[in-house]
């Protein structure tokens, strides 16, 4: 046996010296690796969630209000623009481009997966080695990780346990979905639905493969690989062709698919979401301000005390809105208004009108004007915080300033950036003329449509609630339903065309009040049903006599109207300021057989769990007997019969084309049962027109922000050319769309009529007057 030298000996003790430090070494690392894991865990390096925490993560959700139709038409948000989507509403195509490219052995591990954390560390810029769930904790708890590496290292720990602890209190699926939700793609798209919603305006589960992996390939970066128009195209397309690469190469797909689509273009349909873009938008901003007093109200608190956050806190709003038909509404406004602002603006150049746009103003009268609107405005009020001087403020206004301005263009709303002084800008937007238009059933009292003005960025006054202008005639039912009602009286009966003169004091008027008609018509006699269909001033004015103001103003009360209205003859023309949203609920009295019923936008409204909090309770009451109602809609059917509203019945023939297109739009043709009445106020300043069929009310006005600025002539400044075409063109597409169901029939005759509305039986009953054949108000060179 050899015997052992004293240099083997040092040899092997040397040998037992590296073991025993390889093995102090890797069980201390594993020591302190456990160690680290433990504090983690006992939070010395921070709070990390409980079990109640994981259960229920803290996350800003938005407010969803919810069409009647199913569709989405808005949110209420902070920072945060998500709405939580299920797995099951997930496309499948789009949960393999995420595990394909973020994890591709998601399903094999349990939150933290090995080889992958050993190629990190063996091999630095091989690729993450994080997981989805350990992405999912550090979105949910901690955020983006910190640069000091010490931090870092310690953020990583927390961020495993938690993801250990994710895996154990969810399934792979519900982590898949919440991670899903959590992630911000930018451009306010919070969250998979409002990322598919934005980039692509459709729901998660709509996705294609393409669409889902350039989605996925937003993960890596949001800032870089962003596909807002003209951001990064040729980067966005180049990972979203990665996530197809590695689709294919975990067999989600074939290499033949993965090859045809690399080759595709984006196809973006960027659609942007903020409070001032999107549909509805005036709607929506009612719906804020009730929702903020809802909030505010304590018996609407949470469980535990505290008021619910409408931004934040994942409320579901359920309104009456349809989509489709706030949709068909936008739309006809959109088709409308640049045409006639267009004729408009030729009218009121400086050549033409020295104060263009407004008419029948002295210098000092529109000098008043413009003072007052500047101290109106939040111009005026910032600076006035400020501490400036009226002096001062007044001088800002005339100094040229860069601003972005309204315009139309190519028929179409449009924004031009320039360089004009405040005080023009002013005037600029005073020019233009504004509209309102709200749609509603009689029966439900749903309303369907609410459109408050053009454009809500530029005009944020809504023309169906706030604002409240003129009526004119369409006052005038009003008056002929109150003398129907009291008097008993007939379509067909006749009342002189000659003036009337009502006296002083006879209803405290302090003057004698004598009406005239247009056109000076004061021969003979008319029906009722004709004298309403052609706005015949002077037997709206007999009738006012016969029953009084008084009970009109009554009746106008009972029918929704709270807007104050004088008792004295003259609001028999309409001289009261009314709002649409009250004009269209008075008149769907008259649709739903006499009974009122309170314009309802919100039908419940639910918790993020699903909870019911509030429920809309009807509003109704009977003001009208079913018969007055309906004679009071036979006579509002001669206007489309025979007057101002017969336009929407056929196509215009003759030779003057640009008022043919403006009045028009297009033609109608509308030949089912039609109620309704045109309104034109004094000086051309207000065009309504309101329009009825069995289930279905609509209103529209159109005129400018000050009464001075108008048409200075009644062919285009009248209620059948500046709202009736917007009716018309609404009206059409709620047609053509058989799934809305807009009735096309007759309105519902009551059982026990008592009084006759067929004029041919009257007059053969009456043999002793004949009736007069109406005309329309139609502009010299045109005819039906």
């Amino acid at each position: 046996m050899a015997k052992t030298t004293t240099k083997d000996k040092q040899e092997h003790q040397g040998f037992e010296k590296y073991v025993r430090w390889f093995w102090m070494l890797f069980l201390g690392g594993i020591l302190s690796f456990t160690l680290l894991f433990l504090l983690a865990s006992w939070s010395v390096f921070g709070e990390m969630p409980d079990h109640t925490v994981l259960e229920n993560p803290k996350t800003n959700l938005a407010t969803e209000i919810i069409s009647s139709d199913g569709k989405t038409i808005g949110k209420f948000y902070f920072d945060d623009n998500r709405t939580p989507v299920k797995y099951d509403e997930l496309p499948k195509n789009l949960v393999e481009a995420l595990v394909a490219t973020e994890d591709a052995r998601y399903y094999e591990h349990s939150g933290i997966d090995g080889r992958g954390t050993l190629r990190a560390i063996l091999k630095p810029g091989s690729g993450g080695a994080s997981t989805i769930s350990q992405q999912l904790a550090k979105n949910l708890f901690h955020g983006e990780g910190s640069r000091n590496i010490v931090m870092r290292v310690l953020q990583k720990a927390k961020e495993w346990i938690i993801a250990i602890r994710l895996e154990r209190q969810y399934t792979k699926e519900e982590i898949i979905a919440m991670y899903l939700n959590i992630v911000d793609f930018n451009n306010n798209a919070d969250g998979i639905r409002s990322a598919s919603n934005i980039y692509f305006d459709k729901e998660p589960q709509d996705l294609s493969v393409k669409e889902s992996a350039m989605i996925v390939g937003m993960l890596k970066n949001p800032s870089l690989y962003n596909p807002r128009p003209n951001r990064n195209p040729v980067g966005v397309k180049n990972r979203r062709n990665v996530v197809l690469s590695q689709m294919e190469k975990y067999g989600y797909i074939s290499e033949a698919t993965k090859d045809s689509l690399q080759k595709t273009e984006l196809d973006l349909k960027y659609s942007p979401q903020s409070h001032r873009d999107g549909t509805a938008t005036y709607f929506r901003e009612y719906l804020r301000a009730f929702m903020k007093d809802w909030a505010n109200d304590k018996a609407n608190r949470k469980p535990d005390g505290t008021k619910y956050n409408i931004n934040s806190d994942g409320l579901k709003v359920f309104v009456t809105i349809d989509s489709r038909m706030q949709k068909y509404a936008e739309e006809a406004v959109g088709r409308h208004m640049p045409r006639l602002q267009a004729e408009f603006f030729n009218q009121n150049t400086p050549e033409r009108n020295p104060t263009a746009p407004f008419l029948d103003l002295t210098k000092e009268e529109e000098k008043d004007l413009m003072t007052k609107a500047m101290r109106r405005g939040e111009r005026w009020r910032i600076l006035k915080n400020q501490g400036k001087s009226n002096k001062e403020i007044e001088a800002s206004f005339q100094v040229p300033t860069k601003m972005t301005v309204f315009k139309w263009e190519n028929g179409k709303a449009s924004e031009v950036d320039t360089i004009m002084k405040p005080i023009d800008s002013m005037r600029y937007y005073k020019s233009f003329l504004r509209t309102g238009m709200m749609s509603m059933d009689p029966q439900t009292g749903h309303v369907k449509a609410w459109v408050g003005g053009m454009n809500y960025r530029h005009f944020q006054f809504d023309m169906v609630k706030q604002g409240k202008r003129q009526v004119g005639s369409t006052f005038k039912p009003f008056v002929y339903a109150t003398a129907i009602d009291q008097l008993h009286m007939s379509p067909c009966d006749k009342l002189p065309l000659s003036q009337i003169t009502i006296e002083a004091n006879k209803y405290g008027n302090p003057e004698p009040w004598s009406p005239s008609n247009d056109g000076g018509d004061y021969g003979g006699d008319k029906t009722l049903k004709d004298a309403l269909a052609n706005s015949v001033n002077t037997v709206t004015a007999r009738l006012m006599d016969k029953v009084g103001p008084q009970p009109v103003a009554d009746l106008a009360r009972r029918l929704g109207v709270t807007s104050e209205i004088p008792e004295v003859p003259s609001i028999a023309l309409g001289t009261p300021d009314i709002s649409v949203y009250e004009m269209v609920g008075a008149y769907s009295a008259f649709a739903n057989q006499g009974v009122y019923t309170k314009p309802v936008m919100i039908e419940r409204i639910e918790d993020k769990n699903g909870t019911v909090l509030f429920q809309f309770t009807p509003e109704t009451r009977d003001v009208l007997s079913a018969e007055s109602a309906y004679v009071t809609v036979k006579l509002m059917e001669g206007v489309v019969q025979s007057g101002s509203g017969s336009r929407l019945r056929g196509k215009w023939r003759g030779n003057q084309t640009v008022y043919k297109e403006i009045i028009t739009g297009y033609p109608y043709e509308l030949n089912n049962p039609i109620a309704g009445k045109t309104g034109t106020t004094q000086n051309q300043s207000d065009g309504w027109f309101m329009g009825m069929v069995p289930n279905l009310v609509t209103g529209v006005w159109v005129g400018a922000e000050d009464r001075a600025a108008h048409f200075k002539s009644i062919t285009y400044g009248q209620g059948a050319a500046m709202a009736l075409p917007i009716w018309g063109m609404y009206m059409k597409s709620c047609y053509e769309d058989e799934s809305l169901e807009v009735s096309k029939g007759n309105f519902e005759k009551p059982k026990d009529l008592s009084i006759e509305v067929d004029c041919d039986k009257y007059q053969a009953d009456n043999p002793d007057g004949d009736n007069d054949t109406p005309t329309d108000d139609i502009p010299d060179g045109l005819e039906l």
